[in-house]
């Protein structure tokens, strides 16, 4: 599987797309809609879309590994935003112009404070050492995530740095329609981009966990993989998201042979999501958290829930329980 650069930053839609003058079904305060139409973006077909490995496109938040404190940390999505009046300004505009084109940032004056910890992702561009804001007027970055960062504290829970280990959701090894949770060493995952999915993320779509018991997880980009991807075709696609089992997915995102990235989800369709039962949801997956309990520091952490499924095996993902499981049926899942 390839490794994606630090961030997903601007990832072009594989069809041209278009403005409607209503309000966007993806972003608030956003009073126009951008849309696919059926006229295959020229970047696509440069980068030979067709040959592609076709991706799910994962509805969480994005994280990042990287060095932090001399070992591998995990840095949470941060934009930097711009403050109130320059967001007055700028949303001024795009209701004038019905676009962001055109406007003209003041990088040192019109933008929020971020921690000290803070940093640019890699495509960010950058003017007189400044970084530029993309066309929503976001800078988008990263920060550390510290165990003490309430924040944060769904990212702290799939990631334990004194066994430099996060809790990873993947294709089984054996069998890629099975999934897989397991330990995976930070250090394995340097550099890449992740999916952080889960009970208090983005309103749940794949109904994991519970309030009682909430369940997290990370994904690596790139991982679960379109086993039938329809071609690049707006009404075969458009036909796929609404038909297939394997089409309720948030949406899909190309990985080009150039390492282009090439996206397309429902909301360019004009369909709705979540709509449903969703196809990662309703996967099997089995549990490969096989450290013993004593090793991790709180007996209610997530790593320790997840040590005593160990060997279970659920029929959906969305069926996974902590709080029924008892001692007998851990024994008969070996």
């Amino acid at each position: 599987m390839r490794r994606l650069s630090s961030v997903q930053h601007k990832i072009p839609c594989v069809f041209q797309t278009e403005v409607k003058e209503e309000p966007s079904r993806k972003r608030d305060c956003q009073q126009f809609q951008v849309v696919a139409t059926a006229n295959v973006n020229p970047v696509a077909l440069e980068a030979n879309v067709d040959c592609a490995l076709a991706t799910e496109k994962l509805d969480g938040t994005c994280c990042y590994v990287t060095v932090y404190k001399g070992q591998p940390y995990l840095w949470a999505r941060l934009d930097r935003k711009p403050n109130k009046q320059a967001e007055k300004r700028f949303k001024k505009h795009q209701y004038a112009h019905k676009s962001c084109k055109g406007f003209t940032w003041n990088i040192e004056e019109d933008f929020k404070t971020v921690p000290e910890t803070w940093i640019p992702a890699h495509r960010v561009k950058h003017h007189s050492g400044h970084p530029v804001p993309d066309e929503h007027g976001h800078i988008p970055g990263w920060v550390p995530v510290e165990k003490d960062n309430k924040q944060y504290c769904w990212h702290s829970s799939v990631v334990n740095y004194e066994l430099g280990a996060a809790l990873v959701l993947r294709p089984g090894a054996d069998d890629e329609d099975v999934l897989e949770i397991a330990a995976v060493p930070l250090a394995d995952l340097l550099e890449q981009t992740l999916e952080l999915i889960g009970t208090n993320v983005n309103g749940n779509p794949y109904v994991l966990g519970s309030k009682k018991q909430p369940v997290h997880c990370l994904v690596s980009h790139g991982s679960v993989r379109i086993r039938n991807p329809p071609p690049v075709d707006f009404q075969q696609l458009s036909s796929w998201f609404q038909e297939s089992p394997e089409g309720r997915v948030e949406g899909i995102v190309w990985h080009c042979n150039d390492s282009t990235l090439i996206k397309v989800h429902r909301h360019h369709l004009g369909m709705r999501w979540p709509d449903g039962e969703t196809c990662l949801g309703d996967r099997s997956v089995v549990v490969h958290v096989d450290r013993t309990v004593d090793e991790y520091d709180n007996s209610k952490d997530l790593f320790t829930s997840f040590s005593r499924l160990n060997g279970r095996r659920f029929s959906r993902l969305q069926d996974i329980q902590f709080d029924s499981y008892t001692p007998e049926e851990r024994f008969q899942s070996f």
